[in-house]
């Protein structure tokens, strides 16, 4: 079944009709057969490559992500070369993404697995909760897409995918009566691709369709990237990565907006461990 034909009227699948994994299967094999998307991160499989993969992708566009993945793999191939690296560094690499706490939380991660497992990542997801960063739906999706483990998890092409065939015009609708749909209808045979699928088929229906994802009684808003305090923390990275270690006065007023609000987003920076303040001297942390 072609994309255009699957927007030719709503599809509308029964949870309860035994039927309809079967029929939502079918027509979700054939909507991947025809539009699967390449990604970098989906050849030469390893726990590092998707644990890379699936922190990049939070909150982060996947072409964003697709442009930025096989440099920074290059640069930092593997959990080792992460954790010595120096925050600077992995920072200056992970730029255009944003939320950059994802990178130290990246750096974290990597000592924690080569320090205490031996550089072999947990394939528990209960396990990989307990790392900075990741909560139940990235550690699903790390599992999932590294070993094939038919778990269940709900990201954002997931839910809409659901919502649209599972909930036409039911609002709103709690995950928690997602979760049982995904668990019948799940491809336990090969649950990695057909994630893939759901997920391709989820970004295809993104923009074609009024977004089912607002009928979620999870769904919120991103605020706008202008003005915004990611915009400001951003421009305080990129300063720093271009000049290096700058009095706090000079970096205050040369990010572009309130001075108050730039000091206390610093100080933010400071607490989280991003940045150090020595003698007034800001600086990335250090290894």
């Amino acid at each position: 079944m072609a994309g255009a034909d699957l927007l030719s009227g709503e599809i509308v699948f029964s949870p309860d009709d035994p039927d309809a994994a079967g029929h939502f299967n079918r027509m979700l094999r054939e909507f991947y057969r025809q539009n699967r998307r390449p990604m970098p991160w989906r050849v030469n499989l390893s726990p590092y490559r998707v644990l890379v993969s699936e922190m990049m992708l939070q909150q982060t566009q996947v072409s964003r992500v697709t442009q930025k993945f096989p440099g920074f793999i290059a640069v930092f191939p593997d959990f080792q070369t992460l954790g010595v690296a120096s925050l600077e560094d992995i920072l200056r690499s992970w730029q255009g993404l944003g939320y950059n706490r994802r990178a130290k939380y990246l750096q974290a991660i990597a000592r924690t697995v080569t320090d205490k497992w031996n550089g072999e990542l947990p394939d528990d997801p209960a396990v990989l909760e307990t790392l900075p960063g990741i909560g139940k739906a990235t550690a699903g999706s790390i599992v999932t897409f590294t070993w094939n483990y038919p778990l269940v998890f709900i990201e954002t092409n997931v839910r809409r995918v659901f919502l649209y065939h599972f909930f036409p015009g039911k609002d709103p609708v709690p995950d928690r009566e997602i979760y049982p749909v995904i668990e019948r209808m799940l491809d336990r045979s090969n649950p990695r691709e057909w994630y893939y699928a759901v997920m391709d088929y989820g970004a295809f229906l993104s923009g074609r369709v009024s977004n089912p994802n607002r009928r979620s009684s999870h769904y919120a808003v991103q605020s706008p990237f202008g003005g915004s305090d990611r915009q400001v923390r951003g421009g305080i990275i990129r300063m720093l990565l271009s000049h290096g270690p700058m009095p706090r006065e000079d970096l205050v007023r040369r990010c572009g907006t309130d001075e108050t609000r730039s000091g206390d987003i610093l100080s933010r920076m400071i607490n989280e461990g991003i940045l150090k303040d020595n003698s007034s001297i800001i600086s990335f942390v250090e290894v």
